[in-house]
Parts: C-alpha cells; sequence; structure tokens
C-alpha cells in the first residue's frame, strides 16, 4: 500500500480514491435503518431490489467489497479443483490475495487478447475436454471495463459470442462489473442487456460511482440464496448496514450519467501525455476513464510516478515501465490541465 506525505493535488491513482460528496452524506445519514441479516433493513433492501431490476436478476446481494462478490461467485458456481476462464489480467489474478485458490480451491487458466478482452476462438481452445486427468473447465469469467486493459468496453457482441462457447460447453459464467456503468456510459447499452448473458454479474458502488463503501452480486433465487450463506461464513455480513447502503442508492440514481464527463477527462489527458517524448500511447485506445501508457525514454515507470508525485500529481506504476491514470469525480478540467502540466516538467527534462 502507497503511503505518502507529499501535498497531493491531482489524484489519478485511482478512481477508488473518491469521497463522498457532500449530498451523499446528508443521504446516508436519513436512512433508515435495521438488522440486514435478518432482511430487516429497509435501505439495503431497496438497494438490492434496485441492483436486481437494473442487471435483470431475480435478486441481488448487499456486500462489502467487489473482491468478496468476486470470492463468493467462484465460490458458488465452482467446487474445488475446478477451473476458471479468465484474461489473464483479470482482478482475481491479480489482485485478490490468492483467494480463488485459497477460498475456492480454483484453478485459473488464463486467456490471451488484447487489451482484456478475448475471443471465440481462444475460448474455444482453452475448454478442456473431459478427463480424470484434468481439472474441469467450470466458469468463464468477463471483465467490464478491463481495468488493465486500459478501461476496454467489451462489445455486447463479443460477449455474446464468447458466453454462447461457454453454454456449449457446460460452464456457468460470471461478470465482474466493477465498471460496468463506465462501459454503458460509453456505448449506450444498458447494464441490463450486458448483464443478461451471465448467470451472475456485479457492481461496485466505490469507483466511479463515488460511495465509500460496497457493491452487490446479483443471480438467480437460489444462486443469491448460496451467496448468502457464504456472505455469512466470509464475515461480511453487517447489521444496522443502510447507512451505506445509501450511499449506493445515491451513486446509483445521482452519478451514472456523470461518467461521461471522466470520460472526457481521460481522452484529454490521454491527448495531452501522447504529445510528449518517451511515452507511447494511442488516445483512441481511451474508451473510459483509465489511460494506461508505456515509457519508451529513459526514465522508468517508479521514477516518473516519484517525480510526478513531487509536483502533487498522483499515478500509479503497474510496472517497470507502465503507468495507470484512471479519472474520477473529484477530478475536474482544471485538474486535468494541472497534472499535464507536471507530465511536460517530468517528461520534457
Amino acid at each position: 500500500m502507497e503511503i505518502t506525505s507529499v501535498r497531493i493535488e491531482v489524484d489519478l491513482y485511482s478512481d477508488t480514491v473518491t469521497r463522498p460528496t457532500a449530498d451523499m452524506r446528508r443521504f446516508m445519514c436519513a436512512a433508515e435503518v435495521g438488522d440486514e441479516q435478518k432482511g430487516e433493513d429497509p435501505t439495503v433492501n431497496r438497494l438490492q431490489d434496485q441492483v436486481a431490476e437494473l442487471l435483470g436478476k431475480e435478486a441481488a446481494l448487499f456486500l462489502p467489497s467487489g473482491t468478496m462478490c468476486n470470492e463468493i461467485a467462484l465460490r458458488v458456481h465452482c467446487r474445488p479443483g475446478d477451473e476458471m476462464l479468465a484474461h489473464w489480467t483479470a482482478h482475481p489474478i491479480h489482485a485478490e490475495a490468492g483467494g480463488p485458490a485459497a477460498l475456492a480451491g480454483v484453478n485459473t487458466r488464463a486467456l490471451d487478447g488484447p487489451r482484456g478482452l478475448f475471443d471465440v476462438a481462444t475460448v474455444q481452445a482453452a475448454v478442456r475436454p473431459p478427463s480424470r486427468y484434468s481439472p474441469r473447465s467450470r466458469l468463464l469469467w468477463v471483465e467490464q471495463t478491463s481495468n488493465l486493459g486500459g478501461g476496454s468496453v467489451w462489445p455486447l457482441a463479443a460477449i455474446e459470442a464468447v458466453v454462447g462457447v461457454a453454454r456449449r460447453h457446460g460452464l456457468a459464467t460470471h461478470m465482474d462489473g466493477a465498471r460496468l456503468f463506465n462501459a454503458v456510459v460509453a456505448s449506450g447499452v444498458s447494464a441490463r442487456a450486458y448483464a443478461a448473458p451471465f448467470d451472475s454479474a456485479w457492481i461496485d458502488f466505490t469507483k466511479g460511482l463515488g460511495a465509500p463503501v460496497g457493491a452487490a452480486l446479483a443471480g438467480s433465487r437460489e444462486f443469491i440464496v448460496d451467496a448468502w450463506r457464504l456472505k455469512q461464513q466470509m464475515g461480511g455480513a453487517m447489521r444496522q448496514a443502510g447507512i451505506i447502503a445509501a450511499a449506493g442508492i445515491y451513486s446509483l440514481e445521482h452519478n451514472v450519467e456523470r461518467l461521461a464527463e471522466d470520460h472526457v477527462h481521460a481522452r484529454r489527458l490521454a491527448d495531452g501525455l501522447a504529445e510528449l517524448p518517451g511515452i507511447a500511447l494511442a488516445p483512441a485506445h481511451v474508451e473510459t476513464n483509465i489511460v494506461l501508457f508505456e515509457l519508451r525514454g529513459p526514465l522508468d515507470a517508479e521514477t516518473a510516478v516519484a517525480r510526478l508525485l513531487e509536483r502533487g500529481v498522483r499515478m500509479g506504476a503497474l510496472g517497470p515501465r507502465t503507468i495507470r491514470a484512471v479519472t474520477h469525480l473529484d477530478v475536474g478540467a482544471a485538474e486535468i490541465e494541472r497534472a499535464l502540466t507536471a507530465a511536460r516538467e517530468v517528461f520534457r527534462a
């Protein structure tokens, strides 16, 4: 975890750094609450019904984090020794502390493809034929948008095609929708349409939607019954959780359409960075709020990020020569220009 005492004027480290607005805080304070473990918290129930409706599923479950959504989905869909098929950049492979192995006992088969996406042929080649010697191919995983793919948006037709292969082979399907609404705003395709091909899907309230905590997992009623048991087992059950669920409701009702602003700011940032020496970046690939760029000059990513931070701009080093910047509701047009000024000082030096 990165800790710094430097004054950060423009924080592009992630869209998880957003803080709840004053209006969101007031909405949270006014939330009606009850014991959510007993199904008696009206605000939690309202949020779960809202998410189920948005995603076109029978039921939904409020959870503390998106990681818990992913890990619970894995445990419901798979048995120990089964195998999940996912792009090699997928969140469970890189950022869930080995959860698929530790919590679900699940193998991961990493798929390749440009910018976090894979195609029908790749899925077809990865599904294992039945054999007593091999793990059972059990789950196909899609991340919408692809974080380490640079915020790339899965086209609906591509989703339907790869899910179709999975279905023919008897696999379950899951959508990691951490930034689903970025895809919705960028493409004009509804969240319900994107979620329709999948057995389970979830959305995060803490990224571009700006809530301080929480996510919601959706699927069939039977799936959610199993998910609830695992939520209890993994310590995710809460009590008067309406206070935090209210932030999710507020985010869905006020912060979805404004994601378009983040996309405009990301494209402006990408255009400006692409003009600088030593940076390899195709602005046309910036579809949503994530800007990934490679360093081709003398600076490595760690050094470049440190020098940007000295100038009050925080980005993240994803590798020796890869940097990620993410726009969000706490970053406006003025902050983007401030970040570009700092970048010019660093990369033209």
